[in-house]
């Protein structure tokens, strides 16, 4: 039945959706206020953003270092720097860091900023907390926008995702990636096992068109 509605709603929704951030728009959630452009993925309009950020306040954040790899807008980031944690926000879309710079200014929030494909540009160190957002449709992107969307084919976004994963944590990190119903989370979940992580689903919320889960993704100790 959620498909039925969920192919009910993507045909009269979608186009009205699609026409409304063909534009820069501007959205505040929880006192940041963000500067928008049509080629970044907009934390209103679609469930994973905010509710991995409602996860991620009930956190300590102060003084703890803090990845967000493929930070969009910036609404994590900005978020976990104002609480008092030391952020690094990433993305490979120009326009998000563009994005990113203009919303950490209009805010006042300090940020480390960097254009980066996963981890290619960032710098060997160890994160207290990583935040994933990941694209997780299998399809090549073709667009810079559609770098938020799509993982490549044969999930090639997560291959290389968990295969430098561990150059950025140490034995307490924690790593959260958010998912959906919608996602194949079998492929996810083996190519995190043959890296030796394993998925622990420590969040599930149900909506009206999908189900979205938080994964904390966790080293397997060998015995």
């Amino acid at each position: 039945m959620r498909q039925v509605i969920k192919n009910i709603a993507t045909r009269l929704y979608k186009p009205l959706l699609v026409k409304y951030l063909s534009a820069t728009r501007m959205y505040t959630c929880k006192g940041i206020r963000l500067v928008i452009p049509p080629a970044v993925f907009h934390p209103g309009f679609f469930f994973s953003t905010r509710l991995l950020l409602k996860y991620i306040a009930a956190l300590p954040l102060k003084n703890r270092s803090f990845l967000e790899l493929g930070a969009g807008s910036g609404l994590i980031a900005l978020y976990a720097a104002r609480e008092g944690a030391r952020v690094t926000a990433s993305d490979i879309n120009a326009e998000a860091i563009h994005s990113l710079k203009m919303n950490s200014q209009r805010n006042r929030i300090s940020i480390t900023i960097i254009n980066s494909d996963l981890f290619t540009h960032i710098a060997q160190q160890s994160f207290d907390i990583i935040a994933i957002n990941p694209p997780y449709y299998k399809k090549q992107p073709k667009t810079p926008a559609g770098y938020a969307w799509y993982c490549g084919e044969q999930g090639e976004y997560f291959q290389q995702l968990f295969s430098s994963l561990p150059s950025y944590m140490h034995p307490q990190s924690m790593v959260l990636m958010v998912l959906c119903d919608g996602c194949d989370l079998p492929m996810i979940k083996a190519m995190a096992a043959e890296r030796g992580f394993r998925l622990n689903c420590v969040y599930e919320k149900g909506y009206w068109v999908e189900v979205n889960y938080i994964f904390r993704v966790e080293t397997v100790h060998s015995s």
